[in-house]
């Protein structure tokens, strides 16, 4: 029974701003009782500011996600999300505090089953995509992220995907798009990112994190880097 994601089937391209980030990935099998099958969590995450500010909202957001999915057994994504909104927002904003926080994170929580191929998903602000014979399909966000916000009290949506072998699953934060550089020093955008996942979803995981790596340097040129950098990718 696979749990786990084997090594040539995934790649991580992580491309920090500063030397600690705002930008994080966590990934943890866990079997929650009275379930039958073991299912593989993957967070793919973007906090409020990056260097130090970001890495301490990563930080948090962490053990956040290991006290829903460990200790309080927590399974479906969405329940997840509801669950450390309810914590940052409790945290960051403690009775008598003057300034309200709205700190927070935008991100992606899969929950794969890889015994009967479903994905199980929940998405703030940060919409993610599947491959799949030569197609790209949009997997959407809610409009609202995991901290303070009007939408606050609205639950997160739970979604669920059939896979098909040989799907390639791409979950990303905004660094890579929202990236300034080429010939005319503008944005690199989604609608390039897609074409270049495109074109090079068939290859090698570790070849097309090389590209995407190589493509975003080149970009860049030598303007600053932005934001962090994360994307995943995940071939079934």
């Amino acid at each position: 029974m696979e749990t786990t994601v084997d090594s040539k089937k995934f790649f991580i391209l992580y491309k920090p701003k500063d030397i600690v980030s705002g930008d994080f990935y966590y990934a943890i099998s866990h079997k929650h009782p009275g379930s039958k099958v073991e299912k593989f969590y993957l967070c793919t995450a973007d906090c409020t500011g990056h260097g130090v500010p970001g890495a301490f909202m990563s930080m948090l957001n962490i053990s956040y996600l290991n006290e829903s999915i460990i200790e309080k057994n927590i399974s479906s994504p969405n329940e997840i999300l509801n669950h450390i909104r309810a914590e940052i927002i409790t945290s960051l904003n403690p009775e008598g505090s003057e300034e309200e926080s709205k700190d927070g994170m935008d991100c992606i929580l899969c929950a794969f089953d890889f015994t009967n191929n479903k994905l199980d998903y929940a998405a703030a602000n940060n919409s993610f995509y599947i491959i799949r014979n030569n197609e790209l399909i949009s997997c959407p966000a809610d409009k609202m992220p995991v901290g303070k916000s009007p939408k606050e009290t609205e639950p997160f949506t739970l979604k669920t995907v059939d896979l098909k072998k040989g799907d390639v699953v791409y979950t990303l934060t905004d660094g890579l798009p929202d990236q300034f550089g080429g010939p005319k020093g503008k944005k690199f955008k989604y609608k390039q990112l897609e074409d270049l996942l495109m074109t090079n979803c068939h290859l090698p995981m570790d070849e097309q994190k090389d590209i995407l790596s190589k493509q975003f340097e080149s970009w860049k040129g030598n303007l600053e880097q932005v934001d962090d950098v994360l994307l995943i990718g995940i071939r079934i």
